[in-house]
């Protein structure tokens, strides 16, 4: 019988480090692909050591996962790695690349460029990617598939108005492979976490601003963590939720409700 694998695009930090982590836990192969420069690889490499001390099979690829020719040169690494009978189980889409600039501005306004740039990293490289695994006989019967996105796409932030545009329609992507899929026993779910004190937030402007509301709405008093939004996703990837898709699933503790 072989292993199933999780392939994480965004996995050296935030929510993907901490779903590769909870992955492995559960004996999981971990893929993942990220994009990294010298001066973080060492976190990188101490976090492909702490995954491989779960005694699974794990092989990061270095490079931009929008990229034709480097997911096509990450999907030979990946069968490389893996083994006969084994087959990806999760496909996890996590890319936080992106401009945040706002739209109309005398001084420093977003052009086509960025914004073509933006919507085709943080939402179109899920298509693609998905296209190739399951083309590839990769991810079949049993596959879920999960795509990060945010409250930003219901709500105005400032500089937010092109990552809130991916995320949107990274939302319609997992809508449209939800009903493509469903002959195949594929799933797709759009994960939408409460506010998290990650590196991506830290770059929107605001964010102190936009984690001491969320905090002050959360009913648990904090913030949501990568690990929580990880936890989860490891009992979605249960066979129990196969009639679960083509959802966006909040994964907040409450805070989109709290007062």
């Amino acid at each position: 019988m072989g292993r199933d694998w999780a392939v994480i695009l965004g996995a050296s930090s935030g929510f993907g480090a901490a779903a590769a982590r909870a992955f492995a836990q559960q004996g999981y192969g971990i893929f993942g692909a990220h994009m990294d420069r010298r001066s973080t690889l060492p976190a990188v490499q101490a976090l492909v050591e702490e995954l491989q001390a779960h005694q699974v099979p794990v092989r990061f690829h270095n490079g931009n996962a929008a990229s034709d020719d480097e997911r096509s040169a990450a999907l030979e690494a990946l069968r490389d790695a893996m083994s006969p009978g084994d087959t990806v189980r999760v496909l996890m889409h996590s890319l936080a690349f992106g401009t945040l600039r706002p739209f109309i501005d005398e001084q420093g306004a977003i052009g086509r460029r960025h914004i073509d740039m933006t919507l085709d990293v943080m939402a179109h490289s899920l298509v693609y990617w998905a296209q190739d695994l399951v083309s590839g006989d990769l991810l079949g019967q049993g596959g879920r598939i999960f795509a990060m996105t945010s409250a930003g796409t219901l709500v105005a932030w400032p500089s937010y108005g092109a990552v809130s545009a991916a995320k949107a329609a990274l939302e319609s992507h997992i809508r449209q492979l939800a009903v493509e899929l469903a002959p195949k026993g594929i799933t797709a779910n759009a994960i939408m976490a409460g506010v998290t004190q990650t590196a991506a937030l830290d770059k929107i402007p605001g964010a102190q601003q936009i984690a001491t509301k969320a905090l002050q709405r959360n009913p648990h008093g904090r913030l949501t963590t990568p690990e929580d939004v990880a936890a989860c996703l490891v009992a979605l990837a249960q066979p129990g939720t196969a009639w679960m898709t083509g959802n966006v699933i909040r994964v907040d503790g409450g805070e989109a409700i709290g007062g």
